[in-house]
């Protein structure tokens, strides 16, 4: 067997299962192997580094796979891979604000990334400008010339499923000169690739989607320019807050059917969703799927595959009531708690559970209200969710 690769590009799924990853050179193992070390042996001090590593702080070879996994799935130059996906957004607000500067920030994020501008950076004599994304006109109007070193969108954002149109805010922000970094934990490569459309940093939680099983917490950020990814890997080596090996290696392993169990989780989305939207004691929907969604023109035009991912969003009758019994009295296969994006299927209240540390008046203004119930779809058989949630329904 030769071990050279097929003539030209490669498809997605093939890029999951393979790109970064060759045989190991001594043993021929298949799968990166687990570097749980945290010092490397140096020849001599003339050739400190010679093979790359030092110190499993500043870099791993498991880690150092991943990072080329990611990179190649973001058409980006680099990646850099973190303890958590909030570590992620902070070391890119560390990397790339200072005293007196300026960020335009989605009002509708996950809500630690809310709470760490405003209780954090804040505090550091940064400004924050809380704007609503779905026009991109609002991005630009907050820009202070000059100030306004940042521009952080996320789409779909947490937990409201508001899009950003990626390629309108990422010419803005070249126009001006700013940097511009998209969360796209929702979206995943499969649905959205925020560096083709002009951005300079694609951010995601690897704790979702990539990982897909509840296993591991840890972040990545894919860069469209060596030197971005360099800045950020050299502010991670201080904060010390890279990705452990074990998290990477399992994270290796299970991005590898992240399409397989992507393409299931929108299938039962749509099915939940719709079946949500003709419920007489349901009051709103909305999932990037259906033909109701607000931004369905944009969501048409910027995600990939004709893919709207496994996240969707409701309110019911009754109120906030109402919505809380739904979610304390649903069966499972459901489960009550944080976290989406995996296999198996959450219901989450984010103004108790992901949103609680947001400001109240924040959370309000972008629709986030004490009955808002937040729907991660797993791979489990729709019918059973369905059922699952039409009996909880029925108590109401």
């Amino acid at each position: 067997m030769s071990g050279t690769w097929i003539d030209g590009e490669v498809g997605f799924e093939t890029q999951l299962v393979h790109a970064g990853v060759v045989p190991d050179g001594e043993t021929g193992a298949i799968l990166t192997p687990l570097y749980q070390a945290t010092t490397f042996v140096q020849e001599s001090i003339d050739k400190y580094m010679a093979k790359g590593y030092s110190y499993s702080r500043t870099t791993n070879p498991t880690v150092r796979v991943l990072e080329a996994k990611i990179a190649a799935l973001e058409n980006a130059e680099g990646a850099c891979c973190f303890s958590t996906g909030m570590a992620a957004t902070v070391t890119v607000m560390s990397a790339f604000l200072n005293q007196g500067d300026h960020c335009v920030l989605t009002d509708c994020s996950y809500g630690g990334t809310n709470r760490v501008a405003r209780k954090q950076f804040m505090n550091y004599g940064i400004e924050f400008s809380f704007v609503d994304f779905r026009d991109p006109d609002n991005v630009a109007k907050a820009i202070i010339p000059g100030k306004t070193k940042l521009i952080f969108s996320e789409t779909p954002a947490n937990p409201t499923l508001t899009l950003t149109d990626v390629a309108a805010v990422s010419a803005i922000a070249q126009k001006h000169g700013i940097l511009h970094v998209c969360d796209a934990t929702f979206a995943t490569p499969l649905m959205l690739k925020p560096i083709d459309l002009g951005c300079d940093m694609s951010l995601h939680s690897t704790t979702k989607y990539f990982d897909g099983h509840n296993m591991t917490v840890g972040g990545v950020v894919a860069s469209k320019t060596k030197e971005l990814d360099e800045r950020l890997h050299f502010v991670q080596n201080m904060h010390g807050n890279i990705m452990t090996p074990y998290t990477a290696f399992v994270t290796l392993q299970n991005s590898k059917t992240m399409q397989i169990r992507c393409l299931k989780q929108a299938e039962n989305a749509t099915a939940v969703a719709e079946f949500l939207q003709g419920h007489p004691k349901v009051d709103t929907v909305q999932y990037p799927g259906l033909a109701s969604f607000p931004q369905k023109a944009l969501a048409d035009k910027q995600h990939l595959n004709g893919f709207h991912g496994g996240m969707l969003w409701c309110e019911v009758k009754g109120g906030i009531a109402a919505g809380r019994k739904l979610m304390d009295s649903v069966q499972r296969p459901w489960s009550l708690c944080e976290n989406l994006g995996a296999v198996e299927s959450i219901i989450t209240c984010p103004s108790v559970m992901t949103h609680a540390n947001m400001l109240k008046e924040d959370r309000l203004k972008v629709g986030i209200t004490d009955g808002f119930i937040r729907i991660s779809c797993g791979i489990e058989d729709s019918k059973d969710l369905i059922k699952a949630l039409q009996l909880a329904l029925d108590q109401l």
